[in-house]
């Protein structure tokens, strides 16, 4: 399930969001003439994710992004929410 595809987008959420979503990979069959009008902030929308995302991290294929940021089909998308360490 959390191969990559051309036919959609491919979506993982990390440390305390994965657990609070109680899911980490997701596949998201996007057409590809909508896809390429979707952005992080609306998927975040229609995944229906807890929190807010004004505090995440978003990349698409392993690259920083923005919220805004346009998600096409056979992308990877992840939200990395803020950790602590030491």
């Amino acid at each position: 399930m959390g191969e990559p595809s051309v036919d959609g987008i491919r979506i993982l959420l990390f440390a305390g969001l994965r657990e609070q979503a109680g899911w980490g990979d997701r596949h998201w069959p996007a057409p590809a003439a909508t896809a390429t009008t979707l952005t992080p902030r609306q998927l975040w929308q229609a995944l229906e994710l807890p929190g807010t995302m004004s505090s995440m991290r978003i990349a698409i294929n392993q690259q920083f992004a923005e919220p805004d940021t346009p998600v096409h089909p056979g992308d990877e998308l992840a939200f990395l929410p803020p950790t602590s360490g030491g």
